[in-house]
């Protein structure tokens, strides 16, 4: 062993710090960058955020601000990031609120007896619903306790999950009235919680949940048919097993289908119109708009952080050059957090306009007309690297007279067809959504009917493609389609 020196040639990239910053903010959420900046204008005094409706000058009096801004301005503008003019949409438009699937623009002004009705129920707990009936009630004090007690072991649904004879071993020592009848007492008391408002609360299962509310359904022959269903068949009729149920209970098909639909009228979680709502909102970050023919994209101002550099600190650093050092270092963090964020937004829009003017016919005439697109495509468009595409169409929201959708949502991968192109997987899902929604419910399409009848119309779709498709879409299996 000895030692020797030897030359290499390498290549390696250094992330400057500002590098990072706008990485990192590049890949974050609307939210999430709000929080971003929010931490960042508590710590840095030489950042502060423009008020709303808050009127803005950069010549006289804030040549300071124009100086501190100078060396690294993103743009020739002297007008901070997100002054521009708001469009047509106003923050009121924009702050929709998505459930599950996005929606479009809600009427602020609409006051519909519905809506009030769930916040209402929305804001009283199941509990508290519960209680104030037992209040009422004529119960003992001490039965009034039990039955309280059952109801705070309810879960959100209304169900009671413990056994009681594990709710007996907890039952607190006043509550217990003879050791030996601890279960008859809290069973008692559970009858009396199934009695309260709403039906079925108080269930240990599905089947008891739909019993109970059947109990409170006025005597009749679909009554007492969809009690015999649930009680003994509720298996077989989830399993659309109609013939094993007829054949059992001898009846005709209008008798089975009017219990049938008894059945559904049930609400098998009671509980859930007092759980919290969980509304999800989201500002989109750009804007969709037909303009003289042409789809153009804008920025929504109201997800566009309005920043700009202190003047007085800015004012300080003028005057004192090279005399704050602190100040100093908190200057350009501000301004590269500036320039930062202007830069993500720009880079938002760039990418945006790409994705719609790939995708103009989804626009125009929706699903079915959806492309294949890559992110190489867009890649290769805007000049940007893949990665780069994937972050910025990550949690970046798109609003659009369509609806509101992530920008993920218009990249998919692509089925071949008879003529030689190629089309989205959304849009196949788009044709297989139509096709089951227009089939005879007597006679439900299969999964390898569905793959003919696409290929007849120019698409090669394997069966098991449209299986994968379906159940993506929340499509039952052709079984479990079938009707009366």
């Amino acid at each position: 062993m000895k030692q020797t020196l030897s030359l290499r040639l390498s290549q390696h990239l250094a992330l400057t710090p500002q590098l990072q910053q706008s990485i990192r903010l590049l890949q974050l959420s609307t939210l999430e960058l709000n929080q971003e900046i929010e931490q960042a204008l508590q710590e840095n005094p030489l950042l502060e955020r423009i008020e709303p409706g808050e009127v803005t000058h950069y010549a006289g009096a804030n040549d300071a601000l124009a100086h501190a801004r100078s060396e690294e301005a993103p743009t020739s503008s002297e007008e901070p990031i997100g002054a521009a003019e708001e469009g047509e949409w106003g923050s009121s438009e924009l702050d929709w609120p998505v459930h599950g699937s996005a929606k479009g623009p809600r009427d602020p002004n609409d006051e519909s007896d519905a809506d009030a009705g769930e916040l209402q129920a929305a804001s009283t707990r199941l509990q508290d619903h519960l209680i104030n009936q037992l209040a009422l009630s004529q119960l003992t004090g001490k039965e009034r306790l039990r039955v309280a007690f059952l109801i705070e072991a309810l879960d959100e649904d209304g169900y009671l999950t413990s056994p009681l004879e594990e709710l007996a071993e907890t039952l607190p020592e006043e509550l217990i009235g003879e050791p030996d009848e601890v279960l008859d007492d809290l069973r008692i008391a559970l009858k009396h919680l199934q009695n309260l408002d709403p039906p079925g609360v108080g269930a240990r299962d599905a089947r008891e949940c739909l019993l109970l509310q059947l109990s409170n359904q006025p005597p009749s022959a679909t009554q007492a048919l969809a009690t015999a269903i649930v009680r003994d068949y509720l298996e077989p009729l989830a399993n659309r097993d109609y013939a094993k149920i007829k054949k059992a209970l001898g009846c005709e098909d209008d008798a089975l289908r009017a219990a049938q639909e008894l059945i559904r009228s049930l609400n098998p979680r009671p509980g859930a119109p007092f759980a919290p709502l969980e509304a999800r909102y989201i500002v989109p970050d750009v804007i969709v708009k037909k303009q003289r023919g042409v789809w153009v994209v804008q920025l929504n101002q109201e997800a566009v952080p309005r920043l700009r550099i202190n003047r007085m600190y800015a004012e300080i650093l003028r005057r004192q050059r090279g005399g704050a050092g602190n100040l100093s270092g908190q200057l350009q963090e501000a301004k590269w957090l500036i320039k930062n964020v202007q830069q993500r937004f720009d880079t938002i829009l760039r990418v945006s306009q790409a994705i719609v003017d790939r995708q103009r016919a989804f626009f125009d005439h929706g699903e079915v007309a959806m492309r294949p697109l890559t992110l190489r495509e867009i890649a290769e468009t805007v000049d940007l690297h893949e990665s780069t595409i994937s972050r910025v169409t990550t949690q970046k929201y798109l609003a659009s007279p369509r609806g509101i959708f992530e920008l993920k949502y218009f990249f998919g991968s692509h089925v071949a067809t008879d003529t030689g192109g190629a089309a989205s997987s959304t849009a196949i899902r788009a044709l297989i959504k139509q096709l089951v929604a227009a089939e005879d419910g007597h006679k439900p399409l299969s999964d390898s009917r569905i793959a003919e009848i696409l290929g007849e119309q120019g698409f090669k779709v394997a069966r098991r493609t449209v299986a994968k498709y379906r159940e993506s879409l929340n499509i039952p299996p052709v079984n479990l389609r079938k009707t009366l």
